[in-house]
């Protein structure tokens, strides 16, 4: 499978301008983690990728075709997880996947059903009506029910939000064994999730596509505008600097930062994919 979105622009009706000449192509296999902060188009991006939306300008296509064309072989091959996700509170856990199943037009619907509870660990919940679930456990069906059919396109936004440490890791591991043969875009807060899991990050910001390329060549790009220091409570982080963290120490508060150009009394660090992250996102807010 081959997805391209070719200059695509969206603008809504309200006149906001969500995304501008976005391009970008992803063949199987592909986990592509998408960062950026809030209102940045990522999920008005995952819309238009999955027939949601339709662009203003610019052009959807899916292994060559346009998108529209071949919108009931994809949502035959799609596995979507949007950021919110409606449940029918008074079906039980099973039920709610059987049902989806059937909207997929799946066969072997009970199978099918069995081994995406299997996976998203909530077995043992099957006969539990979803309104009894906990946040986590109900973020859980949403996950499941993305993986019925074992899809060759999966589109998550936000999948592992209230999810504690070890479940995330566990379907981390789920969607990275998934993408040996696949095409997964995962979008997240989590930057920790992308630097475990994805061959290739997506860093969006104002609509457009500040990075594209692996997490490593992101790091890379970062090298030498990373650095430490400890300040005394009430010091402001010096101009030009982003804060990274700050962590109460012995000495004082151990402050984080990136910047083009470090103060002199910062100790160079190697960086993190997070570092890279915030050190892309601010030298672009630092041009506005």
């Amino acid at each position: 499978m081959k997805i391209e979105a070719n200059d695509i622009t969206m603008i809504y009706p309200s006149g906001k301008k969500a995304l501008e000449d976005i391009t970008l192509q992803a063949e199987t296999p592909n986990f592509i983690g998408i960062l950026g902060p809030n209102g940045a188009g990522k999920t008005t991006l995952m819309k238009l990728l999955i027939a949601g939306l339709l662009p203003t300008k610019g052009k959807i296509l899916l292994d060559g075709k346009p998108l529209l064309s071949q919108e009931k072989r994809l949502k035959s091959n799609l596995g979507y997880l949007p950021q919110s996700f409606g449940l029918y509170d008074e079906l039980t856990v099973w039920q709610f996947l059987d049902y989806m199943a059937a909207l997929k037009g799946i066969k072997g619907r009970g199978k099918a059903v069995g081994s995406v509870l299997g996976q998203a660990n909530m077995a043992e919940l099957r006969k539990v009506k979803i309104r009894r679930l906990s946040g986590g456990q109900r973020q859980r069906v949403g996950i499941a029910q993305a993986l019925l059919g074992d899809p060759e396109l999966i589109i998550l936004d936000e999948p592992t939000v209230g999810l504690d440490p070890e479940e995330r890791v566990k379907f981390r591991n789920i969607f990275s064994e998934m993408a040996q043969n696949k095409i997964i875009l995962l979008s997240t807060h989590i930057v920790e999730d992308v630097q475990a899991v994805c061959n290739r990050v997506l860093v969006i910001y104002s609509g457009s596509i500040l990075f594209d390329g692996t997490p490593s060549e992101l790091i890379s790009r970062t090298e030498g505008h990373v650095g430490v220091f400890v300040s005394q409570l009430g010091e402001e982080i010096p101009e030009g600097c982003e804060a990274v963290s700050k962590v109460n120490v012995a000495e004082g508060i151990q402050c984080r930062v990136v910047a083009d150009e470090l103060p002199s009394f910062a100790k160079s660090v190697e960086p993190t994919l997070e570092d890279a992250y915030l050190y892309c996102i601010s030298r672009e807010e630092g041009k506005e």
